[in-house]
């Protein structure tokens, strides 16, 4: 069985898209609409731009998103996919490649979500780290060892065996990374991000997107779509929307999401969008597998 999977956050580079935009009708047509969209030429930046541009919160979410689902659909026919996931921002990509959100709607979405978080960054000084070479148990004792009121590190996104992400306030963090390093951490760097996503302190962006989406109008996806949250295929749009709304500050579940895919039956998976990360990731996760193929577009 087919999976496609979309990237998330951190794969944009610049020159994204540039490729399809010159040799596909479709995909040119969908970068003109969604700089419509936005009012501003966003293909200007991803093809050309600078790397601070394109790091610009209202530029990356979006980036990567059209970049990804215009990939998808540039597909055609060979776009046939038994079931989709998408690893945080990407989950929107992916509802929209499965038909469970529109174009616009998806993309009016993740701009509205990008500005949410960033103004939830702005609050309260926050950031995240990359633990390696740990188990999910130990990084999850040492932050519930650490949190308290007002002083938050929760496990943000549980990429593969052995690589978990932790998130919350800068003190925090840093106090969950230096104990998890005498734990026997081979790793625990911080990130270059401005925020402490999928996390509560998120719960402002969560708010006002919530908002956002529920006045948004889903379909039942051709597909299952198996969600961030809680790692299960989902086909009804009701459901879809709640998960949604509760990944902004919940974990990503990118483990379970890719182990439970297979179990359903998924062989060959295909990575959409910029970047090379999730079929790292899956490659990790389905280690000594060797009937799983993965790959990109």
């Amino acid at each position: 069985m087919k999976a496609f999977v979309f990237s998330g956050q951190g794969a944009q580079f610049v020159g994204m898209g540039k490729d399809l935009y010159e040799s596909n009708p479709v995909a040119k047509e969908l970068f003109e609409k969604a700089n419509h969209i936005l009012g501003y030429r966003i293909t200007d930046i991803m093809f050309s731009g600078t790397d601070e541009e394109l790091k610009q919160t209202k530029v990356t979410q979006p980036a990567v998103f059209l970049h990804s689902v215009i990939s998808a659909f540039c597909m055609g026919e060979n776009f046939a996919p038994d079931m989709v996931a998408g690893h945080s921002l990407g989950e929107f990509s992916a509802l929209v490649a499965a038909g469970a959100l529109n174009f616009e709607d998806g993309l009016k979405l993740v701009y509205a979500r990008a500005m949410a978080m960033q103004k939830a960054c702005e609050k309260t000084p926050s950031t995240m780290a990359a633990i390696v070479g740990l188990d999910n148990a130990t990084i999850e004792g040492v932050c519930s060892e650490i949190s308290s009121e007002g002083h938050i590190v929760v496990p943000a996104n549980y990429n593969c065996p052995g690589q978990l992400v932790i998130s919350g306030n800068v003190e925090a963090v840093k106090a969950a990374c230096d104990k998890l390093k005498e734990a026997g951490a081979k790793r625990a760097l911080l990130l270059p991000v401005g925020g402490a996503f999928h996390s509560p302190l998120m719960q402002p962006a969560k708010d006002e997107l919530q908002a956002a989406i529920e006045a948004t109008t889903f379909n039942k996806p051709k597909c299952t779509v198996y969600q961030n949250v809680d790692a299960q295929a989902h086909t009804c749009p009701n459901e879809i929307k709640a998960n949604l709304i509760a990944q902004l500050t919940a974990s990503v579940r990118w483990t379970q999401d890719v182990q439970n895919m297979i179990a359903a039956g998924a062989t060959d998976f295909t990575e959409c969008g910029p970047g090379k990360a999730l079929q790292g990731m899956i490659g990790k996760i389905a280690k000594g597998n060797e009937a799983i193929t993965v790959h990109g577009i």
